[in-house]
């Protein structure tokens, strides 16, 4: 039924974008390769609609009709009812088109080429389409991303967004690489991609999302997909602002190794040298409504010819938004601080560690699913323990409750667990997805008090607390120091 979206645009207000950075500053000046790891908060506020003189959003559905859509039968019709969820949403004068999706991909809606522009009788047109659809054939997702790049390449929308589900692994990569998809529409446009029924690759999916700046998610119970469609499709139109670059200038002896999307989920960015000809190297990022992400830079740097025991600027990070009336925030500066006092140099930002514990959380599910698949159920069993011990130590709680899905958790801070002799090798891609999902860790670099603490930059709020054993800062939500392992005796 017709529920009678609103028009694409909205009202002009003024966008602020923040910027911090959190880092342990001191580094041994004895050591291989040194590296500075710090951790960039991006806070974008005030989008709020955002001014535009046509549609913001460009929006592909890509709908997999391969023959494993056939059974269950409610699992066809849950994607049906996804995608009529998706389609009533959209804001008229939004171009939009429906891809179907086996080992080919073809036009859905509408029926002729190119996208259609949103309004209530395309959208009626639309969902009859969709509710048309039947199952057959194989998987071939490289096919289904490429037209999806074709339609949104013909459009002026300044974000392009690509909604995908499927219950499949994509068996006839042979027909159209992915890998060579996912280079040709690299920067194109951001993907979300969805995972049901019981024999996607969870792996797969988070490819293609992390290439693409989107998620990966995926449902337990098919009659959950629309209103998780629904859900999507609130938060993706509240993204006015098409695009977000990050740039980062290292000083003499340093050099960018990497920045990555840490939070909320993990995305690689290209880098790509700046267009002023100087030494900065840019990230660009995509899609931002008002919140927060998180990035995790890497640089290498070299002690030689500096002096000891001050204070010296690495790097300079700066933000920038392509057109438009922003307010940007000053450059930050990323220091560091050559000692030969191991005391100092020891040491690990909290936020730094925080989403390091978080990728080896990411890696022991990951190894679980593998010795689960090879049949040893013991080695799965330990890292699930090791999986659970982690979330324990960030106070990840809802990580734990997906944990108690596939086990019975007797010890979380011992790692002890019991593997439920019910559980299935779906529910491990399950697992591995939500674990894409990081936790949100304050921004770290000042004790419970709010004062700064020792070493670190740019930090302003309340986050870590120091570990009474070993005097580490550890961020609030911890329960026991993730360095020394010391507990606490109450969550901080």
């Amino acid at each position: 039924m017709e529920t009678g979206a609103p028009r694409a645009g909205g009202t002009a207000g003024q966008v602020t974008v923040g910027l911090e950075i959190s880092q342990w500053k001191y580094l041994p000046v004895e050591g291989d390769d040194p590296q500075m790891h710090a951790i960039l908060s991006v806070r974008v506020d005030g989008t709020g609609g955002g001014a535009s003189a046509g549609p913001l959003l460009a929006q592909v559905l890509a709908v997999d009709c391969s023959s494993s859509m056939t059974w269950p039968p409610d699992k066809l019709h849950a994607a049906q009812q996804a995608a009529v969820a998706a389609i009533r949403m959209l804001p008229d004068g939004t171009p939009f088109a429906v891809v179907r999706g086996d080992d080919r991909a073809t036009m859905v809606y509408p029926d002729t080429p190119g996208m259609a522009r949103a309004d209530a009788r395309r959208r009626a047109e639309a969902e009859r389409a969709v509710l048309r659809l039947v199952a057959s054939g194989g998987t071939c997702i490289g096919a289904w991303l490429d037209l999806s790049r074709r339609l949104l390449a013909e459009q002026d929308a300044p974000i392009g967004h690509v909604l995908l589900l499927t219950d499949g692994k994509n068996q006839h990569d042979e027909r159209m690489p992915l890998t060579q998809v996912l280079e040709t529409c690299a920067g194109g446009f951001v993907c979300d991609a969805w995972g049901i029924g019981d024999g996607w690759d969870a792996h797969e999916l988070l490819r293609i999302t992390s290439s693409l700046h989107g998620s990966a998610s995926s449902v337990h119970d098919e009659a959950d997909l629309p209103a998780e469609y629904e859900r999507l499709m609130a938060r993706l139109l509240t993204k006015t602002m098409p695009e977000l670059a990050v740039s980062v200038t290292p000083m003499g002896g340093a050099a960018v190794r990497y920045l990555k999307q840490v939070f909320p989920t993990e995305v690689e960015l290209v880098a790509e040298p700046a267009e002023d000809g100087t030494d900065a190297t840019s990230f660009l990022t995509r899609a931002w409504g008002d919140e927060t992400r998180r990035y995790q830079l890497c640089l290498s740097a070299d002690p030689t010819g500096h002096p000891r025991g001050v204070d010296l600027q690495l790097a300079v990070v700066s933000v920038g938004v392509p057109g438009g009336e922003v307010t940007l925030p000053p450059p930050q500066a990323c220091v560091v601080h050559w000692t030969d006092n191991p005391a100092l140099s020891r040491h690990t930002d909290a936020q730094v560690e925080h989403f390091a514990q978080h990728q080896r959380l990411g890696e022991a599910v990951a190894a679980a699913a593998d010795a689960h698949r090879r049949g040893e159920r013991d080695l799965a069993e330990h890292q699930l323990g090791r999986a659970a011990q982690l979330a324990q130590a960030m106070g990840a709680d809802e990580q734990l409750a997906r944990l108690a899905r596939l086990v019975e958790i007797t010890d979380a801070r011992a790692g002890q667990v019991r593997l439920r002799p019910e559980v299935t090798a779906v529910d491990f891609q399950h697992l591995i997805t939500a674990s894409s999902h990081s936790t949100y860790g304050p921004v770290s670099g000042a004790d419970a008090s709010g004062s700064a603490g020792a070493g670190a930059t740019g930090g302003t709020a309340g986050a870590t607390v120091s570990c009474p054993a070993c005097q580490r800062k550890v961020l609030v939500t911890s329960r026991f120091c993730t360095f020394c392992r010391h507990p606490f005796e109450e969550r901080p």
